[in-house]
């Protein structure tokens, strides 16, 4: 089949999104710092990176759900379906929320209303984005729990959040979000607190419903192991910005970044016998104080001078592959191993 030029353009383009956080006299927080990218038509696109990195001020942003005092600051973008959010009205953007744009959040039982049951919760979603009464919503929840796999889906609906297991309420978030069948849906740590068993249930039924539905999915995480199981690209953050994005096979086994070189390093893996798992020195710094030059350069055993002082642009390393870090540019001062192994725990 061949592609029309309308599938090939982004569903969702972001360039530039920065959203600071003003909080009181010369005092910025800048969680956000000029990120830039794009989510194609019915791909995955995996946002990677420690807490604290900006990953889900990134997701909040592209609802406009940034309360005071964040803002996204003037020159951001946030284009979807041909249209610029950040232009719309209160009330566009809510006709898109829920409905066109969908988030799965991190916690369900905190995301949930404990005081109404799952099934009025979901019906709510189809009774604000469309014409349907009031037993035609419920009707719709009722099913669509069913299409998530919920077990006896007119006995849960009827039940409060509490009522349910962790991964019973996460596969009610994720009825609730598909509800109205949306174009993107962004999971934020979608299988976060749940056990190992359940993980693997809920990202192959997201990836069921992806293909069922037709929909884009941006699934933020700080798992490399979720990334590897529903990504095809792989956008890595740190302290606010893009430092590496690339195909989701070219970033396992060709990362640059030093950065995404000491992720991968963390992962414990499979039949390897080592007793330390290798660890990244320090901390992410705090969005007040980005240091100069390259954001990473004091947890980076690369570090030259040049990195404590120019910040390295977004370097071309391949095909669909950019590292924002000057060895590109001096690939002969990589050196290894980068990351030393941690002490075992005591």
């Amino acid at each position: 089949m061949t592609s029309t030029p309308a599938a090939s353009a982004p569903l969702l383009s972001i360039r530039d999104l920065s959203t600071w956080f003003h909080t009181g006299g010369r005092s910025v927080a800048r969680a956000v710092d000029g990120v830039s990218f794009d989510v194609m038509p019915h791909e995955t696109v995996g946002l990677v990176g420690e807490s604290g990195c900006g990953k889900s001020v990134t997701s909040l942003s592209i609802l406009r759900l940034i309360e005071r005092p964040g803002r996204i600051e003037p020159g951001s973008r946030i284009d979807f379906e041909g249209r610029d959010l950040l232009s719309l009205d209160d009330r566009a953007i809510r006709a898109i929320r829920g409905n066109r744009i969908s988030m799965i959040f991190q916690e369900p039982m905190t995301s949930l209303n404990p005081v109404f049951t799952v099934g009025d919760q979901i019906a709510e979603v189809a009774r604000v984005h469309s014409t349907a009464s009031r037993r035609e919503a419920w009707e719709r929840a009722v099913d669509m729990l069913q299409q998530v796999g919920v077990p006896a889906p007119a006995d849960r609906a009827r039940e409060y959040p509490h009522q349910l297991s962790g991964g019973l309420r996460q596969r009610a978030m994720i009825a609730m979000a598909l509800m109205m069948h949306p174009a993107l849906l962004i999971a934020d740590e979608p299988t976060t607190a749940l056990d190992v068993t359940i993980q693997a249930q809920i990202l192959e039924l997201l990836a069921e419903l992806q293909t069922r539905v037709g929909m884009s999915i941006l699934l933020i995480t700080h798992d490399l192991g979720v990334i590897a199981e529903s990504a095809t690209r792989v956008l890595v953050m740190y302290a606010g910005q893009i430092v590496e994005e690339a195909p989701v096979r070219t970033l396992f086994d060709a990362a640059h970044h030093p950065y995404t070189e000491g992720l991968l390093s963390a992962m414990p893996r499979l039949g390897d016998r080592r007793e330390r798992l290798t660890v990244i020195p320090g901390t992410v710094p705090s969005p007040t104080q980005w240091p100069a030059g390259c954001r990473f350069h004091d947890r980076c055993a690369y570090a030259w001078d040049r990195c404590r002082t120019d910040a390295p642009p977004l370097y071309q390393i391949g095909a669909g592959h950019v590292s924002r870090c000057h060895l590109a540019a001096e690939p002969a001062r990589r050196r290894a191993p980068a990351f030393a192994a941690a002490a075992p725990a005591s």
